[in-house]
């Protein structure tokens, strides 16, 4: 199992990006996807979660500003960000709970799993 994240980019203050992320591999079930980020000399945090049923969180800091989607049948989650700012700049990471086939067969349960990062710089 793996997850693959793409979107990320330059844009200038004030522009919109997209964020795509797809988990792919031997899946029997998702539960919860959501995105983390990573700034320079920062510890990562939480930025949105969804649940299987489309539950949302969203930090205090970009409420309003992101929104999350996901499409189960793609197995794929999505990060609209707009009206950017140079705060936003960082490593956007997706991460979702999942139970693999295999984990389903042994039963081990969900387990977290993280994408690889995708470099998001907000930029005049």
């Amino acid at each position: 199992v793996q997850l693959q994240a793409s979107g990320g980019g330059l844009v200038q203050p004030g522009g919109s990006l997209r964020l795509s992320c797809t988990a792919s591999g031997s899946i029997f079930s998702i539960n919860a996807m959501g995105w983390y980020r990573q700034a320079p000399g920062k510890q990562r945090e939480l930025v949105t979660l969804i649940t299987s049923g489309g539950s949302t969180t969203y930090a205090d800091s970009v409420k309003g500003q992101f929104t999350i989607s996901r499409d189960n049948a793609e197995n794929a989650v999505y990060l609209q960000m707009n009206s950017l700012k140079p705060e936003d700049t960082a490593v956007y990471y997706c991460n979702a709970e999942i139970m693999s086939q295999g984990a389903k067969d042994y039963g081990t349960g969900y387990r977290s799993y993280w994408g690889q990062g995708t470099l998001v710089t907000v930029s005049s």
